[in-house]
This record gives C-alpha cells, structure tokens and sequence, in this order.
C-alpha cells in the first residue's frame, strides 16, 4: 500500500458558505425554471379532428381507414418496406408493428379543433359542440376507448374571437366537470400566441375555472401554439417564446409549431410552406432552445399533402410524410400533427423504425454505462439520460418491448426513469 497524498488547502469554511449564500438565490431560479422533463409519456403525433365532426367512433373509425389505406396501396410488409425505403431487417417487424398499432390505439392524442378546422359558427352551434366534445370524451375515458391525451384547441385570445374562445373553454371544462371530473389524459390547445400577455391571461383564465370549480391551483395546464413571427422574435429582438414559457407559470405543457400560419406570416409562398423549409427550422431551433431544460415539450408541425387518390399518388404522399417525421425525429422533435387518417401508418412507421434500427446500439452504450464496463464511446451521465429517454418513448409507443430491452440492458423500467430523470448534481458532476 503507497504512502497516503498529504492534502493541503488555503480556503477557510466560511469562503465556500458565503459563496454557496451568494448562489442560493441562483439555485432556486435554476429548479424553478428548469425543472427538467416530467417523465410523463409524449404522444408521437397529434391529431386534429373538428369540432362538427368529431364523434365516438372517431377514433376507431380512424384506425380502421388507416388500416383500409395499407390493405389496398400496401398490404404485407414487402411492398410497405419498398415504398418507404425500409431495410429488410426492418421491414416485418415494422409492418407488424404498424398494423398492430392502428388495432389497438390508432390515436395517441386527439384534439377536438374549435379554431381553423372549425372556424365561425353561431354562438348556439358551438355551444351545442364543445359541449358535445366534453360528454364524448369523457364517456370515451369512462368506457376505456378514449386515446391516451385527448382535448379541445379553442380560439385565440386575439380581440375578435377571445369571449368566443373563452366561453367554448368554459363549456367544455364545465361538461367534463359535470360528467365526473377532468380526465388525467386532458390537454389544451391556446393556438396563435403573439404576446406573453395572452398568455399570462390564459393563465388567469384557469385559475379562475380552478377556484369556481373548487380544484387544486395548478390543475390545467396548456399547450401554446407558434403560428406567428412575433412568437419567435419580439419587437425588441428578445425571444417572445422564451418569455411566454415563463408567462404560463409552470402550466405550458408544449410548444407546437403551426407550419402553414408561421410560414404565411413570413411570406413564404403556398408551394413552399412546409416542415423543413428554413423558416421552419429556424422557428423550431429558437422553440427547442427555449424550452429545453424547463419541462415543456416541442412538437413539429403537419404536412397538407394528403395520402388520397390512385395508389401512385399515395405511394408519393407516404414517402413524403416519412421522410419529414424521419428528419424531425433525428432533431429530436419527438411528435408532430397528422392531419388525416392516411398519414398514421407512415408516422409509426417512421416512428418504429427510427427507434427498432438504434435499439441495440442505444442498448449496448447504456448497458456498458450502467455496468462501467468498456466500450468504443464513453458516455457520461448526460448521455445516459439521452440514451434512457431514448428506450422509454420507444416503449411507450409500441416500438419496442419491455422483454427486449431488458435483454440486452439488464436493466427494469424504474431502472431507465432513473437514468432519464437524474438530479441536476448527477449531470454535471462528471461533466
């Protein structure tokens, strides 16, 4: 045994507790703004559905068109696989997988459309269906058919159409309340946000329907909407959207990017206005940056190429759709819109795919991480929450299986959550 290091220091104790004094302000702003992610589930996609024409069988009717679409323009895994590229390692379990899907939970977050795709109806004809939308979905909870999310995108709170969009709030609010309760799966869509300041009035708004309704302060929570160029870039060159995000007082749930309003208030002509254009990533890059750290999740926009028509032409809209929720995924825009029942089957297969073809390497860093053991990449802490994040939304979604993933990690479920959500101290310590 070698001789024991003499350790010298010059600090007194007091040096090191007024600085710890001086950051403590400091430390409480970090875990307040950034909280870090829930832990919760993310839905890959959303879908928008209107308010006149959603009904119970919404839901299943999607799925069943879905699996219609496969079954006339691709219906076994080989002529899926060649339409999209897929490898053939890739391509059954895939397609098994897909099809799979759209059986059990064609839908993994719907949200009842009050704004665009429903637009300006009398005041009694959307009364009558916002509280339609409420008496559905919660009987869809209650019976065990509703998707994992499910919820209502209202107006704006811009002059024109803010008592409108306030009042279907209430009414939908007020009828899941008189049908047993908010459902945990509830989400709320505040669309066209300019101002920090409507949102901070959303915030008010729910705090109001909390206190009437005798809920828990904090109850609601929202997503806000970027479909405007002063949601990104204030008149004073501050990001608006980070404000926002402070602005919801810890209720923002997401951040989710309106491809086709963002990309007309820019001037982006009508041919050119989707998903990977410049515009929209410039617009995501900001959204994502802001966002990291605090909680709140970042969703992709839509395609308005539509899989409908001779096989041909949706043959063209399939590789498409894939190809933008590829490349959203690999910049960790982990959910997007679906606009129609055709687009599902390519947004689990682009899902399932991104997560089956980086399973076992994704796997195999973790399970060395968890064991210290070698490996040709060192990985340090920061990585094994990416890593871990990594599994759990492909559990989550039907892309893996808990069985696999135990296999070849040796590690539970518990075990993967501990490694995504560490504590701050955990992720720097080794940085």
């Amino acid at each position: 045994m070698g001789q024991q290091e003499k350790v010298a220091t010059s600090l007194a104790g007091a040096v090191s507790e007024e600085i710890s004094a001086s950051l403590a302000p400091v430390d409480a702003e970090l875990e307040r703004r950034y909280p870090g992610d829930p832990g919760t589930r993310q839905p890959v996609h959303t879908v928008y559905v209107p308010g006149d024409v959603f009904a119970a069988d919404t839901i299943r009717s999607w799925g069943d068109r879905a699996l219609a679409a496969l079954d006339e323009h691709a219906p076994d895994a080989a002529s899926f696989a060649a339409v999209l590229g897929l490898s053939d390692e890739l391509a059954e379990p895939v397609y098994t997988r897909v099809r799979a899907k759209l059986e059990r939970e064609p839908i993994e977050d719907l949200r009842v459309d009050f704004e665009d795709g429903y637009g300006n109806r009398t005041d009694a004809e959307e009364d009558e269906a916002a509280a339609r939308a409420a008496r559905l979905i919660a009987e869809a909870y209650a019976d065990g058919t509703a998707a994992p999310y499910m919820g209502i995108r209202m107006k704006c709170m811009e002059a024109q159409v803010r008592d409108r969009g306030i009042r279907t709030l209430d009414v939908f609010l007020s009828g899941l309340m008189e049908a047993g309760g908010l459902p945990d799966g509830l989400v709320l869509t505040l669309p066209k946000v300019t101002y920090p300041e409507q949102v901070t009035a959303m915030v008010r708004l729910l705090e109001a329907f909390e206190k009437a309704r005798g809920l828990e302060p904090g109850r609601i929570g929202f997503e806000i909407q970027i479909e405007t160029s002063q949601s990104i870039l204030a008149a004073d060159g501050t990001a608006t959207v980070a404000r926002m995000i402070q602005a919801a007082e810890g209720r923002a749930t997401g951040l989710h990017y309106g491809t086709f309003d963002y990309s007309a208030c820019l001037g982006v002509s009508a041919a050119y206005q989707a998903s990977d254009h410049p515009a929209a990533d410039h617009a995501k890059a900001i959204m994502q940056v802001a966002a990291a750290g605090t909680g709140v999740r970042v969703s992709d926009g839509s395609t308005n190429v539509l899989p409908v028509g001779p096989t041909e032409k949706v043959h063209d809209a399939w590789r498409l759709h894939y190809g933008l929720t590829r490349r959203a995924l690999a910049r960790a825009y982990y959910q997007g819109w679906d606009m129609h029942p055709g687009h599902i089957p390519t947004r689990y297969a682009a899902v399932f795919a991104f997560y089956r073809e980086g399973f076992e390497q994704a796997a195999a860093r973790l399970a060395r991480y968890a064991n210290r053991t070698g490996g040709d990449v060192m990985d340090e802490p920061a990585t094994a929450k990416a890593l871990s994040g990594y599994l759990l939304r492909g559990l989550d979604c039907g892309a893996l299986d808990i069985a696999e993933v135990a296999r070849l990690t040796g590690l539970t479920r518990a075990d993967l959550e501990g490694f995504a959500s560490p504590r701050r101290g955990d992720l720097t310590a080794s940085a």
